[in-house]
């Protein structure tokens, strides 16, 4: 179990004295409140301007029929979990449209048509209750893995409702555990007892919105009894509680106390008082193998004589980590080379296994502990040149499921053994979802402002013509480190690629494709070398022949869409079409805003620090639109129930360009949280704007 990393932003907020937010001179303040009448009435006539724009498109109807039909389709392979002797599984489509939490034996998903047993319908749920449930995910207690904790969100927002679910019976247990709606972080320590970090009092959060106090809760009591064991403080992210167990039925439980995004102090509970472990602020507990404790390195680590560089994993011994939390041995599983970055790791019953890139391309390592603390390690037999990814391990076997495509290969699903060098079993092929023989992918590099090589990927027609004509979107995200990796997507391929556009995929720094130096070089107030990075690698695509301004197009989401912003203000001329989506983009406001206060990590604290302040005075998408600027008209995408980066960046720009009079096409699903939408339709509705968008921006025949 990973108890603390986040590829998005999701968490911090400081307590000293705050500068003057200037919001007398902020005429959209109003909009900033998510749901108001006021803010809810700009939203819909807003939407409405959109909406009869793009109906009006005969292009609209189709894409929007085709994404559905891919987001919906039955020839999707289903994502599984073990668990016992069953795989689980979530699924959607256009008759459930929520979803539903079903089963099946590993003999029948080998099947083309699995038997599913349905164990909770999340569509029913919310019917029944008059609710607007979204599944968010489950915890099952093991070894005996039958009792599990349900994660329920209303309308899609991050903040879930939590509520003990019995496998055997397919039903809530009553009177079970059951905590109320709130950010939090949970696990079971036992049967009886769970460990729980959330909003006791409704007073319990800290400035980012997190909880920061943990309690040890028994079953049958109430919350109110709970028994704290650890209080953070209010001026942190938030503290965050989990359990770290093995194949042979160790565990530990655990406190990560995040001072900021990337940085926390970690604890170990013995004997139910928290004692700190001293590894490094920026690295993350990773899991348990055979007694041995998992650990990734964000930065150096310099302990008894031996540096661990950045990016590395170590192993603690569990008994000696418990006895003396203070003075730890680690010993070294790998160490990345030049080119090399962790992508995740995973634990089975008494296997390690490591997802890494190698300049972007995928590789799959098993360890086997060895006495002594030594590690054998082999390379899972895949194909190369994929992306490859765990899609799950098994505690009660050596058995994992790895998934591997490309931008032209679907999907494909592999059943290894970690424990043996034997070739993986094919589980799943996914059905071609668009016409890709008539295509090629090439990867190139672009030398940013400071020379650096930034590489990326071009998927276009064999016989697109090189004179500037080509239709083309380039996408990146720069953040987080968060990394971007060759992928298959139906909705690329069938709504873009198949009428002649071409897409771009750019691996600039603020990601973690090359480790944590990767992600560091664009930290706070070093971040313009970012956007320099995407706009080398825009200019690089004209420069070659691919495409010219008249055809180019952009787009980003979350860390992505102030990039995208970013892009707009800077770069207006560069580009024909830019897409922002659930974006941040009032950099100066931030803090103000939904999760913001959590990201001063990535971005720096302009409350306080002046010099991120004049940074983002002049970076800052909102604080940056010229009223006679020569921008494409943006399409503007968010959430109401985005309780991350919040609808309300989204919405001030947007105003902040109708007050200047500039074009602008704004849409706001009422549901989705942060992300395209809470179901099928919802997303297809948003792929359909998109891409019909891009179409009429970039002349797509």
């Amino acid at each position: 179990m990973r108890i603390f990393r986040l590829s998005l932003p999701l968490l911090a907020a400081m307590s000293t004295p705050v500068m003057a937010q200037d919001t007398n001179e902020d005429p959209y303040i109003w909009l900033e409140a998510p749901a108001s009448p006021e803010a809810m009435a700009w939203v819909e006539a807003h939407n409405a301007v959109t909406t009869k724009r793009f109906e009006a498109d005969p292009l609209y109807k189709t894409l929007y029929d085709e994404a559905y039909a891919i987001l919906s389709s039955p020839d999707r392979i289903p994502s599984v979990s073990f668990r016992k002797d069953k795989l689980y599984n979530f699924w959607q489509d256009g008759e459930h449209l929520r979803g539903i939490w079903r089963r099946t034996t590993l003999d029948s998903y080998r099947t083309a048509a699995p038997q599913w047993e349905t164990i909770l319908d999340i569509d029913a749920l919310g019917k029944a209750e008059g609710k607007s449930w979204v599944y968010k995910g489950v915890s099952c207690l093991r070894p005996e893995e039958r009792l599990c904790l349900v994660a329920l969100s209303d309308g899609g927002a991050d903040a879930t409702e939590v509520r003990e679910f019995d496998l055997a019976t397919k039903s809530f247990v009553e009177g079970g555990f059951f905590i109320p709606m709130s950010q939090q972080a949970y696990d079971w320590v036992d049967e009886n007892h769970l460990l729980v970090a959330t909003n006791w009092t409704g007073k319990d959060l800290t400035g980012s919105g997190y909880p920061y106090i943990v309690k040890r809760v028994t079953r049958g009591q109430p919350l109110a009894n709970a028994v704290e064991i650890f209080r953070g403080g209010k001026d942190d992210v938030g503290t965050f509680s989990g359990v770290v167990r093995d194949g042979d039925g160790n565990q530990v439980e655990m406190l990560v106390q995040a001072t900021d995004i990337f940085h926390s102090n970690t604890y170990v509970i013995v004997d139910g008082e928290p004692k700190q472990l001293a590894i490094p602020q920026k690295s993350s507990v990773n899991g348990m193998v055979s007694g041995r404790v998992i650990v990734g390195l964000d930065e150096d680590w310099s302990v008894g004589g031996t540096t661990y560089k950045a990016g590395s994993v170590v192993a603690l011994d569990r008994a000696a980590m418990l006895a003396d939390p203070a003075n730890l041995a680690p010993t070294l599983i790998w160490a990345p080379g030049p080119r090399e970055a962790i992508q995740s790791i995973a634990t089975t019953k008494d296997r390690l296994l490591l997802a890494t890139l190698d300049n972007v391309s995928g590789r799959i390592t098993s360890y086997e502990p060895l006495p002594g603390g030594a590690w054998a390690a082999h390379r899972l037999p895949l194909p190369d040149n994929m992306a490859l990814g765990i899609s799950a391990a098994d505690d009660d076997s050596n058995r994992v499921l790895i998934g591997a495509e490309s931008f032209l290969t679907p999907d494909s699903l592999y059943l290894a053994d970690a424990a043996s060098n034997a070739a993986p079993e094919t589980l799943k092929t996914l059905k071609t979802q668009f016409s890709a023989p008539g295509y090629t992918v090439e990867q190139h590099e672009a030398a940013s402002s400071d020379g650096t090589k930034i590489p990326y990927f071009v998927i276009r027609a064999k016989d697109a013509p090189m004179d500037g004509t080509t239709p083309t979107v380039i996408y990146a995200y720069g953040g987080f480190s968060s990394s971007e990796t060759p992928f298959y997507s139906g909705t690329v391929g069938k709504l873009w690629l198949e009428r002649g556009g071409a897409y771009v995929l750019a691996n600039i720094r603020g990601g973690g494709e090359f480790g944590p130096a990767w992600h560091e070089a664009g930290l706070g107030t070093k971040r313009q070398i970012i956007y320099d990075d995407f706009t080398a690698v825009a200019k690089d695509v004209i420069a070659r022949g691919l495409s010219s301004p008249a055809y180019l197009g952009m787009y980003g989401g979350s860390n992505g869409g102030l990039l995208a912003g970013v892009t707009m203000v800077q770069h207006p001329e560069l580009y024909s079409a830019i897409g922002i989506q659930v974006p941040l983009l009032d950099m100066i406001r931030i803090s103000k805003i939904a999760r913001g206060a959590s990201w001063q990590g990535e971005y720096g604290n302009a409350d306080t620090d002046p010099e991120v302040r004049a940074f983002w005075e002049k970076t800052s998408p909102y604080q940056n639109l010229d009223p006679n600027g020569k921008y494409p008209e943006p399409w503007i995408f968010t959430t109401t129930r985005d309780d991350r980066t919040g609808p309300q960046h989204a919405r001030k720009f947007a105003a902040r360009m109708e007050e200047y009079g500039l074009p602008f096409l704004f849409y706001e699903n009422t549901e989705g949280g942060h992300g395209s939408g809470a179901d099928v339709r919802q997303s297809a509705v948003m792929y359909a704007q998109m891409y019909t968008y891009f179409a009429e921006k970039l002349c797509l025949k």
